[in-house]
Formats: C-alpha cells, sequence, structure tokens
C-alpha cells in the first residue's frame, strides 16, 4: 500500500506492536490445536500440523511486514524485523501479555457522573428548542412580513400622493401659462348673473310661498261660497 495516500496507524510504544502480533499468533495457535491436537511425548511427531504451522506462521510475518510501512510507534517508522521471527507459534519465545488495570479514582467517578448530568441537561433543552423555536421563527417571520407589507403600503400611499400633487402642480402650472380663454369674461360675466339671480331667488322665494299660500286659501273659499249658492 502507498502510505502516503493514507495516514498511517499510530501506536503509542513498541509494546503495542508486541501486544497485536502475540495476539495474532495466540489466536493461531488455538485454532490449529483444536483441529490437529498435539502429539504426546514418545510418539512420532505430527508432520502436517508442523508444516500448518509454518505455512501460518509464513502468512502472520508476511502479513505484519506489509502493513510495517503504514504504522509508526510514537511517530518514527517501525522496522519489523526487530518483532518478527521465524520460530514457530509455539515457541517460548513469545511474551507474555501482562493486562494491567488503573486503581479506582472516585473522583473520576463524580466526574463521570457530573459529565452524564450534564449530557442529560443538554438533551433536555434540545427537546425543549425543538418544541420552541419553530413556532417562535414562525411568528417571527410573520410579524416581520406584516411590517414590510405595511412599510410597503406606506411607502406606496406616499409615492401616489407625491404623483398626484405633481400632477395637480403640473396642471396649474399648465393653466397659468395658457393665459385668458377664448370669451372668458363673458361667461365670467353670465356666471355672475346667474349667482345674482339664485341670490335674488332665494331672498324672494318666502314671501312668493306665502302670496301662493294666501291665494290658495281664497280660491278654497271662493270654491266653497260658490257651491252654496247654487
Amino acid at each position: 500500500m502507498d502510505s502516503a495516500a493514507h495516514r498511517p496507524i499510530e501506536l503509542q510504544s513498541p509494546e503495542d506492536f508486541i501486544y497485536l502480533i502475540d495476539n495474532v499468533r495466540r489466536a493461531a495457535a488455538e485454532n490449529i490445536n483444536e483441529a490437529f491436537p498435539p502429539v504426546e511425548d514418545g510418539q512420532e511427531e505430527d508432520e502436517l500440523r508442523n508444516r500448518i504451522e509454518q505455512l501460518v506462521n509464513d502468512y502472520i510475518v508476511t502479513t505484519f511486514t506489509l502493513a510495517a510501512p503504514n504504522l509508526t510507534i510514537n511517530g518514527l517508522p517501525v522496522d519489523p524485523s526487530q518483532f518478527l521471527s521465524s520460530h514457530g507459534l509455539t515457541q517460548p519465545q513469545q511474551q507474555e501479555v501482562i493486562e494491567e488495570y488503573e486503581p479506582f479514582d472516585a473522583r473520576k467517578r463524580d466526574r463521570i457522573e457530573e459529565l452524564v448530568a450534564q449530557e442529560e441537561d443538554l438533551l433536555r433543552s434540545i427537546a425543549q428548542l425543538k418544541r420552541r423555536v419553530p413556532g417562535a421563527t414562525a411568528a417571527r417571520w410573520a410579524d416581520a412580513t406584516r411590517e414590510g407589507i405595511a412599510a410597503d403600503e406606506a411607502a406606496l400611499e406616499a409615492a401616489r400622493g407625491r404623483i398626484e400633487e405633481d400632477a395637480a402642480a403640473a396642471g396649474r402650472k399648465a393653466l397659468e401659462g395658457m393665459g385668458d380663454l377664448d370669451r372668458q369674461r363673458d361667461v365670467e360675466g353670465r356666471f355672475k348673473d346667474a349667482v345674482a339671480g339664485l341670490e335674488r331667488l332665494k331672498r324672494d322665494m318666502p314671501a312668493a310661498v306665502a302670496k301662493m299660500e294666501r291665494a290658495r286659501v281664497a280660491a278654497g273659499y271662493v270654491a266653497t261660497s260658490t257651491g252654496g249658492r247654487r
């Protein structure tokens, strides 16, 4: 594999690499022992088992040799020859794996409980936000939309008022520049006469109505008197 194309696997110490090799060899030895139980002392050597052990060991050595360029130990390249040998899978040269456990620390346990509580609080906050935020966001969007529409309508009315004022001013300016119209004095005189006639009619109307009322009463009296004579 091209190690430049992939990030190498980082190991912290040589013991990590030995741990991987020994685990693979141990697993292979257990499977071989199940399939080919070792011969008892004094019996003939099992050539088939030995051959299979050699093939499996060669395969493990080849696998880790090819994988070594993709591994680093503390940031340094790995030399597989320092960790691999041609001995069989059951040779005593294999190192015993010692598992170590960190002593119990009550402070770390308390810290874990605090982190779990914080996680639960965050999950509850997220759930509440999921319930509240969509409605609040929609309400703000609706308010903003209404405000925008109101602002647009006000701007439209203002523009319409300016257009009407400009049109009226342009009309007055055009009329002022036209001068007196033909027969303007005659039209103005007739208009004044009509206004004066209406004023006289308004002033004389009560007296005319009173005369008509007296004439109606008199006509009724005359009609009644004439009928009685017949």
